[in-house]
């Protein structure tokens, strides 16, 4: 785990999570983490979608029937895709094949599509994971339906070996209204994205941290506080905490005291 300032080891009785509440909040290892240390941990999402009109779309002057694969890296670039094409009177072949990032946004495709009758590549859950199965389909004309806030990692690779990409950004990632918050502390505030870092000073642009400790998870998102001049307390993954509940985990037995 990364070093923890001495000075920053304060006890911690409530945290934010800048994400929606899971659906199954029981099952959740945020209502373990809270039962487990007697904490109160609230939800809430920094960042919220807006979907690209059809007008929007149109003026990209992208032909999705001129490509033959897909590439899916989220369930909101699955739906958005899907209703842009039904706005669009677009009838998607039964020969287009989709590469997705892990099989959860591949099962996610079953909303859509049957299943069982289409060609589906499916990563283990990083991007890494499906540039290794892209490396194997080269010939393909891939569509790569995305946020206008993305990683690089798979357009730069396309674009790097010489793949047929067209990028369509179908849905813009802004920062949600937090307004109510102003007046509310926590102890520690649990980030996931560069955008949530983004919507914090868009909506609190004279932020103090102070002492409240910053848990981010990922590299890009770490990064992301470091650069807006924050301290970085909690990081994930880590090797003995690959999850951001084993990261807190760890920092709430120190800071708390507990053995």
């Amino acid at each position: 785990m990364m070093e923890v300032k001495k000075d920053r080891l304060k006890k911690v009785k409530s945290i934010l999570v800048s994400q929606p509440k899971p659906m199954e909040e029981i099952n959740s290892p945020y209502y373990q983490l809270a039962e487990r240390y007697n904490l109160k941990i609230d939800f809430r999402p920094f960042i919220k979608i807006e979907p690209a009109t059809i007008k929007d779309f149109r003026k990209q002057k992208i032909d999705v029937l001129k490509h033959t694969a897909v590439i899916f890296t989220s369930r909101n670039a699955v739906d958005h895709f899907f209703r842009l094409c039904k706005e669009s009177k677009v009838e998607i072949p039964a020969d287009m094949k989709y590469f997705c990032i892990s099989e959860q946004t591949s099962n996610y495709l079953q909303k859509y599509i049957v299943i069982r009758k289409r060609k589906i590549f499916t990563g283990s859950k990083t991007a890494q994971d499906l540039l290794e199965i892209l490396k194997k389909h080269k010939n393909e004309k891939f569509i790569f339906p995305c946020s206008d806030i993305r990683k690089n990692d798979i357009p730069d690779f396309l674009t790097q070996n010489g793949y047929q990409f067209t990028e369509a950004t179908i849905y813009r990632t802004v920062a949600s209204d937090l307004s109510d918050l102003k007046d509310v502390n926590y102890d520690v505030i649990a980030f996931f994205s560069p955008s949530g870092i983004n919507s914090l000073f868009v909506n609190f642009p004279e932020f103090k941290q102070n002492n409240t400790r910053i848990a981010a998870f990922g590299p890009t998102t770490s990064k992301a506080v470091r650069d807006a001049g924050l301290i970085l307390d909690i990081e994930a993954p880590m090797p003995n905490a690959p999850s951001m509940t084993g990261a807190l985990e760890l920092y709430i037995k120190e800071a708390n005291g507990i053995k």
